[in-house]
């Protein structure tokens, strides 16, 4: 490429950066479903982490009840998970509407998959299904909030849903797997650390 090859590209990066600097500061904003949820922790009240710290133990007893294969232990907890979850104190967090209506969004869709893990009672498998899905909500939630002075450890395990791999959060880095429980219990890896 030569000189005039060059000197168009840059010409066409100077222009293509002052029309988006311009529809930037025409006072133009995306609309809000097109803004993801970005990670703001740190900055809620005391109040949200105190609930977020109480849910969080609900999952990890839900998380332990799949690993002895506990179907009533599951439902016991993962009821009392929907609940915390369901009591989040996401419209007092200090948000505006659009991202409170996401944050309320995404707590709700999580709640929705516990209450269907608990009206369906689809066995052991379907539980762990449901928890699957739960788990990555959940990490993504907890990506969006953080939770102060708490480290969560996300682990997989490959094997889990016939070699599809599965996703589940964890207090420790020890893998106690609550796909397959005793039959593979330290079958995976943690993939992610967050610490906040």
């Amino acid at each position: 490429m030569g000189i005039r090859g060059f000197l168009g590209i840059m010409a066409l990066t100077v222009v293509f950066a002052a029309c988006n600097q311009a529809a930037t500061s025409s006072g133009e904003e995306k609309a809000p479903e097109d803004q993801p949820l970005t990670a703001i922790g740190g900055v809620f009240p005391q109040e949200f982490y105190d609930s977020m710290n109480v849910t969080m133990t609900a999952y990890y007893q839900l998380s332990a009840a799949l690993v002895k294969a506990d179907t009533l232990g599951a439902d016991m907890a993962g009821a009392a998970l929907q609940y915390h979850l369901d009591s989040l104190p996401v419209a007092r967090m200090g948000l505006d509407s659009s991202r409170t209506s996401l944050l309320q969004g995404q707590v709700g869709g999580i709640s929705a998959e516990l209450e269907g893990m608990l009206l369906e009672k689809t066995g052991l498998e379907g539980r762990r299904l449901s928890f699957q899905m739960v788990s990555d909500q959940l990490y993504d939630l907890l990506q969006v909030t953080g939770l102060k002075n708490t480290t969560v450890f996300r682990q997989y395990c490959p094997m889990a849903f016939n070699d599809r791999g599965a996703y589940w959060l964890s207090d420790k880095a020890e893998i106690l797997n609550p796909y397959f429980g005793d039959e593979m219990l330290h079958c995976g890896s943690v993939t992610d650390t967050l610490k906040f």
